[in-house]
């Protein structure tokens, strides 16, 4: 009897372990913007914009296509592209800058999170690439900070719509 419950326990904790390591590998590495990568959106060159800056990586229509990296100019137009439909299914992992740790005015490669698991500050006097831009943040602390400091309101990532875009 104590056999089979620890041997059961030692099951499910490995089966977690798996599950685990199987969302970690889904999570991607962010790829470096590059001086001459435009958005995907819009087209303007990324790095000529403050503010944070969003990736996501889009299964191809075949297997043979594989997934691609989309690169844009702001947090604000990656939403834009998400947002439609046809995308948003196709999408496995969305990143956007740490605002908390990234300089708002020129973020860095390194600060990139996972966006479903991030903070947003919609509405602030702060602006990106496209204007009005929703600063993303790892920490609803740091989300609500800013907001003090530059107004809006803090929204996680299901919060996020064509209304808070707007």
């Amino acid at each position: 009897m104590f056999r089979a419950l620890l041997f059961s326990s030692l099951f499910l904790l490995l089966a977690g372990c798996i599950e685990q390591s199987k969302q970690q590998q889904m999570l991607h590495q962010a790829v470096a913007i590059e001086s001459r990568d435009e958005c995907h959106l819009c087209g303007m060159l990324i790095s000529n914009f403050s503010g944070p800056k969003g990736q996501l990586f889009r299964r191809g229509i075949t297997e043979a296509d594989g997934e691609q990296v989309k690169k844009f100019c702001s947090t604000r137009d990656m939403f834009s592209f998400y947002l439609d439909p046809e995308n948003k299914r196709n999408v496995s992992t969305i990143l956007v800058h740490d605002m908390s740790k990234a300089p708002w005015d020129a973020p860095n490669d390194g600060y990139f999170i996972d966006a479903r698991q991030a903070w947003y500050v919609v509405g602030s006097e702060k602006t990106g690439a496209m204007g009005k831009t929703l600063a993303s943040f790892s920490t609803k602390a740091d989300a609500e900070a800013f907001a003090s400091e530059f107004g809006g309101h803090v929204i996680d990532f299901d919060g996020v719509d064509y209304q808070a875009l707007q």
